[in-house]
C-alpha cells in the first residue's frame, strides 16, 4: 500500500533538571500528595508501591485526555498514547521525566503496539477508533495505513468499523481487533494486504470464537507456538486463538471487565477498566484495578483489587479493594518489572507508576 501523507505536528524537547529519581516515599510525605500515593498494593510476590506523582509532565504544556496505552522500547523509553489531539504520544524516561511528544491529530487514539523487525528496528502501530490503523517510526513518521475493510470487500457497506487494538506476528502479519465495531479480528500481511478475518459479533453469554467486545489483542509467545490472546471485555474473558483464527482456550475472570492483555515474561497483565459490586455484576466505572495471571492462566495478584480466591479450582468474584485507581485501561511492564497504569475517563490523570517490591 502507498505510504500515508498524514501531516505530522511534532514537538520534541529535553526536559531540564536532574535525571535523578526522588524516591516516592519522600514525595508521599508532601501535604499535597494524593490519596493512596505511597500505598502498597498487590498480593504474594507481586506487590507494588504506588507512585501517583511519577509523571513530571506540565499539564499546561502537555495536556492529556484519556491515557490509553503505553509500551517500552529497547532503549528504555516509555511511549504513552493519549487521545488528546495536541499530543497523541508522550515519551517518558522511567523516572518520569518527559522527553518529548508528537501527534498525528487523532481524536480517537486508542491502541498502541510495538514491533521489532529484522535488523532490530522498532516500529509503533497506532489504532484510532475513528477507523485508522497506522504504522509509524518512533519519531511519528507514518509508513503504512491500513485500508478500511469495506473498501476491499471484507465488510458490507453497513458494517461498522471502529478498531481498538493491533498485534503483529513474528512474520509481520498484522491483526486488528475491531472492538468497538463489528467484532472481527482482521488479518493483514506486512504490506497491508488483507488476508482473512475471524470472530464476529455474538449476543450469547458463552460463544467461543465470537465476541461481544473484542477490546484488545496481543501476541503470546510463552508456549510452543505463538498464539493470539484476545480480550472479551463484556464477558470478563481472555481467549486464545491460533494465528489462523482457530479457538484454543479461554479463561473467565468473574467481575473483571478487562482491557488488553499484556504479555511480559511468563505472566499476563491487564488493566480492569470496569468492575462489579458485591451484589451487582454490571459494568461500574471507578471500580478499576490491575490483574496479573501466571502461565497456567491463574490469577496471582490484583493490585488495587481484592486478593484472588479459588474454590474447588474455580476463581471467585473479583472486586476492587480500595479506590487507588478509577478505570484502568492499560498496564506497561518495564525491564525492572515495575508497572505503569494508564487510565480512561479519570480526570485526565497521567500514568501512575507501581514500584515492584522485592
Amino acid at each position: 500500500m502507498a505510504l500515508s501523507n498524514v501531516s505530522l505536528k511534532r514537538r520534541s524537547f529535553l526536559a531540564a533538571g536532574s535525571a535523578a529519581l526522588l524516591a516516592p516515599y519522600v514525595r508521599a510525605q508532601s501535604k499535597t500528595a494524593p490519596e493512596f500515593h505511597g500505598a502498597v498494593v498487590g498480593h504474594g510476590a507481586f506487590r507494588y508501591r504506588v507512585d501517583k506523582l511519577w509523571s513530571q509532565a506540565d499539564r499546561l504544556q502537555t495536556p492529556v485526555k484519556d491515557c490509553h496505552e503505553m509500551v517500552q522500547v529497547k532503549d528504555g523509553r516509555l511511549f504513552m498514547l493519549t487521545n488528546h489531539v495536541q499530543n497523541n504520544v508522550l515519551i517518558y524516561h522511567v523516572d518520569g521525566t518527559l522527553l518529548g511528544t508528537w501527534t498525528l491529530g487523532f481524536g480517537g487514539a486508542h491502541g498502541l503496539a510495538i514491533h521489532e523487525e529484522a535488523g532490530g528496528k522498532e516500529f509503533l502501530f497506532i489504532t484510532d477508533t475513528g477507523g485508522k490503523v497506522v504504522k509509524t517510526t518512533l519519531d511519528g513518521e507514518v509508513l503504512l495505513e491500513l485500508a478500511a475493510p469495506s473498501t476491499f470487500g471484507a465488510y458490507g457497506a453497513k458494517d461498522v468499523y471502529s478498531p481498538t487494538e493491533t498485534a503483529v506476528a513474528p512474520n509481520g502479519d498484522i491483526y486488528v481487533a475491531d472492538g468497538y465495531g463489528s467484532q472481527y479480528i482482521l488479518r493483514f500481511d506486512r504490506e497491508g494486504k488483507f488476508i482473512s478475518k475471524f470472530g464476529g459479533r455474538s449476543t450469547q453469554p458463552t460463544n467461543p470464537g465470537r465476541f461481544m467486545q473484542a477490546h484488545g489483542v496481543a501476541l503470546d509467545t510463552r508456549g510452543t507456538e505463538p498464539l493470539l490472546v484476545c480480550t472479551e471485555r463484556i464477558r470478563n474473558e481472555f481467549n486464545w486463538f491460533t494465528l489462523e483464527g482457530a479457538h484454543v482456550r479461554g479463561v473467565y475472570l468473574p467481575g473483571a471487565y478487562v482491557s488488553r492483555p499484556v504479555i511480559a515474561g511468563r505472566h499476563l497483565y491487564s488493566g480492569v477498566c470496569f468492575g462489579a459490586r458485591l451484589d451487582d455484576y454490571r459494568m461500574w466505572q471507578q471500580r478499576g484495578y490491575v490483574t496479573i495471571l501466571d502461565d497456567a492462566d491463574r490469577v496471582i495478584s490484583n493490585p488495587g483489587g481484592r486478593a484472588p480466591e479459588y474454590r474447588e479450582n474455580r476463581l471467585q468474584l473479583m472486586l476492587q479493594d480500595q479506590p487507588v485507581f478509577n478505570n484502568c485501561h492499560d498496564v506497561a511492564v518495564d525491564k525492572e518489572e515495575n508497572l505503569y497504569v494508564c487510565q480512561w475517563n479519570s480526570s485526565q490523570v497521567y500514568p501512575y507508576k507501581l514500584h515492584r517490591l522485592a
